[in-house]
This record gives C-alpha cells, sequence and structure tokens, in this order.
C-alpha cells in the first residue's frame, strides 16, 4: 500500500508525516520495512522537501499473527475499497479470537478471504461487536489506516427488540462499571464511566418493542446494560434478564454506519441489509 503527495512548501519528511497523521509507531514501521521517495529517489525522515517535490510513501507489509488460523467460509461483505472492508458479521462468532472461542473467529475469516484474492494484507478490526451481537463490522487493511479510522468519528445505528414496551424516544444516562461477581458483565454503578445511549422505538406489540439506538459513548455491553436499567432488557440476552425460550442470544445488531473516509474525504454509509432482526421481531 502506498501514497503520494505533491509538495508545496519546504518541509522536512518527518515533520510532513506527522502533519499527515502518520503515527511514531507508522513512521518506525515505514523507515525499517517500507519506503521514502522524494522524485523516485529514496530518503530518509530528514530530507527537506521542497515546493514542487513528489513524494511517495511505501507503507511495510504487515505479518498476520501466528495464532490466527484463517478461516474459509463466504464473507457478507458491504462495502469495499483499498483500504477498507466492511462486513455484516453473524450471531455465534467472536470478532478476534477469545480464550473460550480460539478460532472460526471473523479476523480469520477475513484472512482467508484475503489469501483466497493474493492480497498480502493483515485485518484490523475497527468496530467490535459482542459474540452475539450481529451486523455491521469495519475493517482496516494496514494498521495505518487502523490508526487513521481511531481518529475518525463514526455513527453506528443499531436496531434492537427488547422486553414490553418503551416510550416513544429517551435518552439514557448511567454510568456502567464492571459488575464485581463477573470479568465479563457489567452493571450500571456510580463508580463507572459514563455512558450515554439514545433510543426511538419503531413498533410494538403487547410484550416487545423494536428499537433504534445510536451509542454516544462505547461502554462494553453499553445496549444491553442500559436497556436493562430501565425495565427492558433485549430479548434473548439471559446475562441482563432477557431470557427468552425462543432465541439463547441477545436481538441486537449494528444496522447502519456512516463516517468520512480518512483517505478519499468522501462520506461512506453501509446499511446491512442483511439484517433479520427486523424479521425476528413480525415472527415473536
Amino acid at each position: 500500500m502506498e501514497f503520494t503527495f505533491q509538495i508545496h512548501q519546504r518541509i522536512t519528511v518527518k515533520v510532513f508525516l506527522q502533519n499527515n497523521d502518520f503515527s511514531k509507531k507508522s513512521i518506525s514501521a515505514i523507515k525499517r520495512n517500507g519506503a521514502l521517495l522524494v522524485n523516485g529517489q529514496p530518503v530518509t525522515v530528514r530530507h527537506l522537501l521542497v515546493h514542487g517535490d513528489t513524494l511517495c510513501i511505501q507503507l511495510p507489509r504487515e505479518q498476520p499473527s501466528s495464532n490466527l488460523v484463517p478461516f474459509k467460509k463466504p464473507l457478507t461483505v458491504l462495502y469495499e475499497d483499498e483500504y477498507l472492508l466492511i462486513v455484516s458479521k453473524p450471531t455465534h462468532q467472536n470478532c478476534a479470537p477469545s480464550r473460550d472461542h480460539k478460532h472460526n473467529s471473523l479476523v480469520e475469516q477475513v484472512l482467508s478471504y484475503f489469501q483466497q484474492y493474493s492480497f498480502e494484507l493483515t485485518p484490523h478490526i475497527i468496530t467490535r461487536l459482542d459474540r452475539n451481537t450481529s451486523g455491521i463490522v469495519i475493517i482496516a487493511k494496514h494498521g495505518y489506516i487502523h490508526h487513521l479510522m481511531s481518529q475518525t468519528s463514526v455513527d453506528k445505528r443499531y436496531i434492537c427488540i427488547c422486553h414490553g414496551k418503551v416510550k416513544q424516544q429517551g435518552i439514557i444516562e448511567a454510568p456502567i462499571a464492571r459488575h464485581p461477581d463477573s470479568i465479563i458483565q457489567r452493571q450500571v454503578h456510580e463508580s463507572g464511566k459514563y455512558a450515554q445511549t439514545m433510543f426511538h422505538r419503531l413498533k410494538s406489540k403487547s410484550q416487545y418493542s423494536l428499537c433504534e439506538v445510536q451509542l454516544m459513548t462505547g461502554r462494553t455491553h453499553q445496549i444491553r446494560v442500559h436497556f436493562q436499567f430501565i425495565g427492558h432488557p433485549l430479548v434473548g440476552d439471559d446475562l441482563y434478564g432477557g431470557k427468552q425460550d425462543i432465541y439463547n442470544h441477545q436481538l441486537l445488531g449494528c444496522k447502519k454506519v456512516s463516517f468520512i473516509h480518512p483517505i478519499t474525504k468522501q462520506k461512506i454509509e453501509v446499511i446491512d441489509e442483511y439484517d433479520t432482526i427486523e424479521t425476528k421481531f413480525n415472527m415473536l
């Protein structure tokens, strides 16, 4: 992966890189295994650029962790370009390997996808989802793109089904902390970190509500904890009081994402048309 810039001022390569959001880690990696070319000639970061120069930055190739085992299974690709891959993740799949689920993760599935098309790329997951939450996951094709996306505001919209009839719309503000009796479970507690969730009800029936949710903060299990806190736990979420006979996982999915692309500067909006949450609501 490489980037080309036309230079319009006197500036060192190092300062130019810093001004264009190349992190110290990225600059070090380029110095070790990448390349810096000015008008086709290799230079160091101390080189002084002048008006009219062409700077080509060749990012180093990355090696995926040896702990990842490529998982060959078709991906549901929603968007792809030279820098990003956006997919729809099913329930019952980890985004990355864990102690209890060491393989068959989404990142290993993406690694197999890259290898299938002879792309020498290493996947970097930007937006993670819980194992049993479905929907959109954004993946960077290089650590540098991951760094840029970490500085990019991503508007994520979720859809969920909760028990009972919630009000038409609302804002939940309640701090979230780790539960003292669990390494996984979270709870609303005054010692926790500030968390805010916005929602509006799309549909309702006697026992259930279908809601669209927007996270204003990004705490672990935030939607699940907040809906339990207001007395409307997510259907199927037995960790947070929403146990249901038909479904053994929370009915929650990331339905839509939008952001300004860090490279092209264009607005990207992706909707997961494969989402089944609304269909499940109609079947309840």
